[in-house]
């Protein structure tokens, strides 16, 4: 199952292709690419998730207010033809972002001495 499916965020985030702005400095921002998904209940915040067709991926979360400038990437593609978007987004540093690794709670592994 992949992270889309566990958090539960069906809704992709569009991203408009937008000419680069003149005003973004590249030394004020830091690139982070994924799948953009809408965060499914807070209106102001998107989430980007790193590698959306693996088991052992991660999620970034960041206020859109802090997003500069957005590029769209190639869509990725799995063997079965399953095509998701992939972006570039530029968020300003010394922004908050949270950086988020789900993963599937299964057994107690007994600790040896």
């Amino acid at each position: 199952m992949t992270l889309i499916h566990r958090v539960d965020v069906k809704e992709k985030f569009e991203v408009q292709a937008y000419e680069k702005p003149q005003t973004m400095d590249m030394h004020t921002h830091i690139p982070f690419s994924g799948s953009p998904r809408k965060h499914p209940s807070e209106n102001d915040k998107i989430l980007l998730i790193a590698d959306p067709f693996t088991t052992n991926t991660f999620y970034y979360e960041f206020k859109v207010a802090d997003i500069g400038f957005a590029e769209e990437l190639s869509n990725m593609t799995n063997i079965d033809g399953d095509a998701i978007p992939m972006a570039r987004i530029w968020v300003k540093k010394q922004s908050i972002g949270v950086r988020c690794t789900p993963f599937l709670v299964d057994a107690l592994v007994p600790h040896r001495s």
